[in-house]
């Protein structure tokens, strides 16, 4: 089963500073039909004005990742950390027992694109923590990237599920596939360009909610970027 959400489907937000579209219920925005997809519990497509942010806020029991599209992201948190995500890096921050956190546009000139996604852990009251990882155009270029994991992959960020994430960047008529373990999930959100999903045609700002499928051919449109998780 693949299930195609358009991105016109999607819920749209505009604050002025910040313009974000929802894939689940969030804030203000719920549906009790589209709560999650599996583990899956927020994914945030979210665009930050120069020089703007969200302010000191706390999380608790929930693993947060946050891909850069384009811009820099800067992220500080109430245990020390203090980092700047460029595009193509990725970082986890473990919420546990708490965790207070704030994330700027640190450009006054361009805004910052990014996706944020949380999943839900397996284990609660965990001690909180926070890391991130840079990958380069050529490392996901052809391949579906992993970059994060339940710390079973090596290279890959870790969180406390059982769930892998990738990103990949294709050119026009590269074919990436994927094969899952009976019972599992899998989500994809296509970043840029247009691609084909075991016949099924999607163009940026889709998402595919993906179930019983043990082997999925993706294939590239023009020039494509991707994120795809595999969920338990």
């Amino acid at each position: 089963m693949i299930k195609i959400i358009k991105s016109e489907e999607r819920h749209h937000t505009d604050m002025g500073w910040l313009s974000t579209y929802w894939h689940f219920s969030f804030s203000d925005y719920y549906d009790a039909a589209n709560m999650n997809w599996s583990v899956l519990r927020v994914f945030n497509d979210d665009v930050v004005r120069p020089g703007q942010g969200f302010g000191a806020h706390t999380h608790r029991d929930m693993e947060i990742v946050t891909y850069v599209i384009a811009g820099e992201l800067e992220h500080r948190d109430n245990q020390g950390s203090i980092g700047i995500v460029h595009p193509g890096e990725v970082q986890v921050m473990s919420a546990g027992t708490g965790i207070a956190h704030s994330e700027y546009n640190h450009s006054n000139e361009h805004p910052v694109h990014f996706i944020q996604l949380w999943i839900i852990p397996r284990t609660k009251g965990l001690d909180p923590r926070w890391e991130q990882r840079k990958s380069t155009l050529e490392d996901r270029s052809g391949r579906l990237l992993p970059v994060v994991s339940a710390g079973d992959i090596p290279g890959t960020l870790t969180i406390d599920q059982n769930a892998t994430i990738y990103v990949s960047h294709l050119r026009d008529g590269q074919e990436v596939t994927h094969k899952s373990r009976l019972g599992r999930k899998a989500y994809l959100f296509v970043i840029a360009g247009s691609l084909v999903i075991n016949g099924i045609a999607t163009a940026a700002g889709d998402q595919a909610r993906i179930a019983d499928e043990p082997e999925l051919s993706v294939r590239a449109k023009g020039e494509v970027e991707l994120i795809f998780l595999d969920l338990p």
